[in-house]
């Protein structure tokens, strides 16, 4: 078995990276990151191989720039497995394809039993590989020997994979589908940061009031401030959990807040004077939260019976049609179609229900060309004869 090194400095990194630049054909790429341990989602290892030029691991907080790297492979394609994981923290580095091939995409699109990375291995090239360290923390230094063995391996075959897959999608006509996914996948944008992110605490339904909702905030600012600073996963310092136990305890002073048994976590008697000062914070200020929050999210389809009964008999009747097609081209539902595209048309469709005015929505939504050319018409058909067939026998609405 082959032993792989980090490269960790400019003279080994510059070498590299000449050697990469007189490969052939395109690149795999893969980064490991130090989720759930770190707050950032950085890159701590980034893998690429090329063929005639081999396996690479570089260490990203060691290596000041990768502009060299960019340079060399950036008008080249880039395959992935899984990209939009990877994608936001190799452009935190500089380094952006000008196209991609997703190999878990492919798979997805396929139909494939399985589409982690070890399963299309297995079905394209007969490998088995080994995810013993996919939960591992990447941030930790020196890397353990099989950690890049591990690392390599999610790189190494993956151009061969490509190679596979693309014969696959020729076979079954569907090229042109994953060339529109990758691009899609490459350009989509980063959803916007929320408004109020404290309001992902879990359990915050249990909190009632303004004023305990101003607890809730400052516990999960005061969380978020000190993860952010050391570099660490907020829930990994005091849970969720443990802040809603001292939220819901009211503890009466300092003193108390640190003998409450459920308040746990590294940071938790440590830094018991920040948790202290965020509590007397939301017990004091004047800017209180607002207690219901205006959303656009749609209702879950089972209350829609009674809440907007057509809608409800419009998505019971174009659901199963869009899964009976999503089967009839081998592939997952959500693949073909979003469920929340289908949900928001089925909730709230085109005054002129027509298959070109679905198709817009649809479009408007997110859907790519592909998606709206193979389920508009058959949606329109649904909404119109799911609800008169309804009416007709009169079923059960719920």
């Amino acid at each position: 078995m082959a032993e792989y090194s980090v490269i960790d400095d400019r003279a080994e990194f510059k070498k590299a990276v000449e050697t990469l630049a007189q490969g052939s054909g395109p690149v795999a790429v893969d980064v490991e990151r130090a989720s759930g341990f770190r707050y950032s989602q950085r890159a701590y290892l980034v893998q690429v191989f090329r063929r005639d030029a081999g396996v690479f691991l570089f260490d990203p907080p060691a290596i000041d720039g990768f502009q060299p790297l960019q340079d060399a492979i950036g008008d080249t394609e880039w395959v992935f497995h899984a990209a939009s994981q990877d994608l936001p923290s190799l452009r935190e580095l500089g380094l952006e394809p000008a196209r991609i091939f997703d190999t878990e995409l492919a798979s997805r699109l396929l139909g494939s039993d399985g589409f982690g990375l070890a399963a299309v291995v297995e079905h394209t090239l007969g490998i088995t590989l080994a995810k013993a360290h996919s939960a591992a923390d990447w941030s930790t230094r020196p890397l353990p020997g099989p950690w890049l063995e591990y690392a390599a391996l999610d790189v190494l075959h993956l151009v061969d994979v490509r190679d596979a897959l693309v014969d696959e999608l020729e076979a079954a006509g569907k090229s042109e589908i994953a060339a529109e996914e990758f691009d899609a996948t490459l350009h989509r944008l980063p959803k916007p940061p929320r408004d109020e992110p404290w309001r992902r605490l879990s359990g915050l339904h249990k909190v009632r009031g303004a004023r305990q909702l101003a607890v809730a905030r400052e516990l999960w600012t005061a969380r978020e401030q000190y993860a952010e600073q050391i570099d660490v996963s907020p829930g990994r310092l005091v849970p969720d959990r443990s802040l809603l136990a001292a939220l819901l305890a009211a503890p009466r002073s300092k003193q108390e807040l640190s003998g409450l048994k459920e308040f746990t976590g590294r940071a938790s008697r440590t830094q018991i004077d920040r948790w202290w000062a965020a509590i007397e914070r939301g017990r004091t200020t004047e800017d209180l939260p607002r207690e219901r929050v205006p959303s656009d999210a749609l209702p879950p389809p089972r209350s829609w019976a009674d809440r907007n009964p057509d809608a409800d008999l419009r998505l019971k009747a174009a659901r199963p049609v869009v899964e009976a097609l999503a089967e009839e081209l081998h592939m997952p539902t959500e693949n073909l179609l979003t469920p929340e595209h289908l949900r928001r048309v089925a909730w709230q469709p085109p005054a002129d229900l027509t298959a070109e005015a679905v198709a817009a929505a649809l479009l408007e939504l997110g859907a790519r060309p592909w998606q709206v050319a193979h389920t508009a018409q058959k949606i329109v058909d649904a909404f119109v004869e799911g609800p008169q067939t309804a009416v007709e026998g009169f079923p059960n609405a719920s």
